[in-house]
């Protein structure tokens, strides 16, 4: 899985191992080195489904409970990528994982002249109701869970499943929604981002107040450690980051009277899988046990139920782990992450598949990716046992160094004046470009091994991948229909709920049950977030260097 830097001698010797946490590797381990840390079975462990649940959350594990796996996918227009759910759920896929192009993403409809060359290339193209009526159509909402890996207006795409399951009649109390709905991530890692940060906060709250209170299955927040790493953080600071950015959510909600125990435990995680596999698996352990005393014990939650105090969430990707060089490796590498995911008591993953290094996946190779999901849960043995690395010396021991790492860089980030400072002054984001230039240079020096890349090339590579073309006729079609669709609307109906809207932003009011009115009467994404852009105004990427 590499990532560690090893330093070797002439015979290659390995002298030093250190991974990117910053933890040195011994070449033993021994008893001596739990009492060296204090290890105390109840305090740094205990049994699985028990605080701190560095075991895992639940008492059997994937004995009593396999992982969800839930794919990445959608691009195109919506019929291509109801498609795609039907394939994927027909081969014993168990939840859905929406990918939206880059428009969508930024408030922006099909017709936008600025999002031209962009209309389904990354993604499904949604503007409105209509097009999560034909992607969800014949999809049974109250069985499968779904993602929506969208952030900036994820507050409109969770009022838009409401309003589709409503349409489809289902009682929204019974249907199950995770929006990705990060925007600290996306400041810092990503840049989809539209509303300044604090507006943007206040949406989130939104969502999750109005999930509290209406939509009890879903999860209105994702805190996505996954792009901060992919972005140049270390695995340490992936987690701290991470939790730092849910307590900032936390405290908006909080603002609202809400009582913790009320909304707490919806929040949940995706992180990376990308990395070197032990350091990857004392990553997760730690997490589990950091996130249960953070609730625990910075706001007192816990108390009704302990299941408040639960990390849940995706353990998947690895992207930046593929490579475009022999991409059949990514296959193996594939597995391998999945491997750590499952060590690691992931509840749900997902993986990229081998070719995403070049293109958005095939049919074939997001089976393989599901396929490789499906070998490790039911022919390999994962579910065997809880924890099956419970006690080793090794990893009890890389877990509490990995536990000390992640607070120091969350010690680090309070004594700047907390994670919302941080990323409106751009410290962060400065920090981890650096982190992620020097990681290039070693790659290319070969002090980081990439097989592939740095070692094991091949002097001519035969490109085994299927690129996806993109579809100007589909796009031109979408936009088509939607300029229709704006015709023959009920136009002064759609008017009045985005009045109503404005007026509520405008108040500070909860904008949720607005949103849902606006979709259905068929108001478009960029009418919506438009509303919001004429109030809020737009970010402004401070300078960083």
């Amino acid at each position: 899985m590499g990532v560690a830097k090893y330093i070797r001698d002439e015979k290659d010797r390995i002298l030093e191992v250190e991974y990117l946490s910053g933890i040195k590797v011994k070449p033993v381990y021994t008893p001596e080195d739990l009492k060296e840390i204090g290890f105390d079975y109840e305090k740094e462990l205990n049994d699985p489904g028990e605080f701190p649940f560095t075991r895992g959350i639940h008492p059997q594990g994937y004995r009593t409970r396999a992982w969800t796996m839930r794919q990445y996918s959608g691009f195109g227009t919506p019929e291509q990528t109801n498609e795609r759910f039907k394939l994927l759920i027909s081969q014993g896929q168990t939840g859905l994982n929406v990918a939206f192009d880059l428009p969508t993403q930024m408030g922006l409809d099909s017709d936008d002249p600025k999002a031209e060359g962009e209309v389904g290339r990354v993604g499904m193209a949604v503007d409105t109701l209509r097009d999560f009526e034909i992607a969800f159509k014949d999809i049974a909402l109250d069985k499968i869970g779904v993602g929506l890996t969208i952030n900036a207006v994820a507050s409109i795409m969770l009022a838009m499943f409401q309003a589709v399951a409503e349409k489809y009649g289902y009682d929204k109390k019974v249907i199950s929604a995770t929006p990705q709905n990060d925007i600290l991530k996306e400041i810092i890692g990503r840049g989809a981002w539209i509303y300044p940060p604090r507006p943007s906060v206040k949406l989130i709250g939104d969502t999750m107040e109005y999930s509290a209170k209406e939509l009890p299955k879903c999860n209105p927040v994702s805190v996505c450690g996954y792009h901060i790493r992919e972005s140049g953080a270390t695995p340490a600071q992936e987690i701290a980051y991470a939790i730092l950015i849910a307590n900032v959510y936390i405290d908006e909600v909080l603002k609202r009277g809400i009582d913790i125990d009320d909304f707490a435990g919806r929040i949940t995680f995706n992180f990376n899988i990308y990395g070197n596999l032990w350091e990857q698996v004392a990553k997760f352990r730690a997490a589990r046990k950091l996130w249960a005393k953070n609730l625990k014990e910075r706001y007192g939650a816990g108390k009704k139920s302990k299941k408040v105090l639960f990390l849940r969430g995706l353990f998947g990707g690895g992207g930046s782990g593929l490579t475009k060089e022999q991409p059949m490796n990514n296959i193996v590498r594939g597995a391998y992450y999945a491997l750590a995911a499952a060590l690691g008591g992931a509840q749900t993953t997902a993986l990229c598949s081998y070719d995403e290094a070049y293109t958005i996946p095939t049919p074939e190779s997001a089976l393989i990716s599901l396929r490789t999901l499906q070998i490790l849960m039911d022919e390999v043995g994962l579910r065997d046992t809880v924890d099956p690395l419970a006690g080793s010396y090794f990893v009890e021991t890389i877990t509490k160094q990995m536990e000390d790492k992640i607070l120091e860089e969350m010690r680090e980030i309070e004594d700047y004046g907390g994670m919302l400072k941080a990323i409106e002054d751009g410290y962060i984001q400065a920090k981890i470009a650096k982190q992620a230039y020097e990681f290039q240079k070693g790659i290319e020096k070969g002090e980081y091994i990439k097989i592939g890349v740095n070692k094991y090339k091949m002097k001519e590579e035969k490109q085994e991948v299927q690129l996806h073309e993109y579809d100007e006729e589909a796009a031109e079609k979408k936009i088509k229909e939607l300029k229709k669709l704006k015709k023959n609307r009920d136009n002064k109906k759609v008017q009045e709920t985005l009045k109503e809207l404005e007026k509520a932003t405008k108040k500070g009011e909860n904008v949720m049950p607005y949103l849902v009115e606006c979709c259905k009467a068929y108001a478009t994404v960029g009418e919506m977030a438009n509303v919001f852009r004429e109030v809020f105004g737009e970010f402004k990427e401070p300078r960083i260097f």
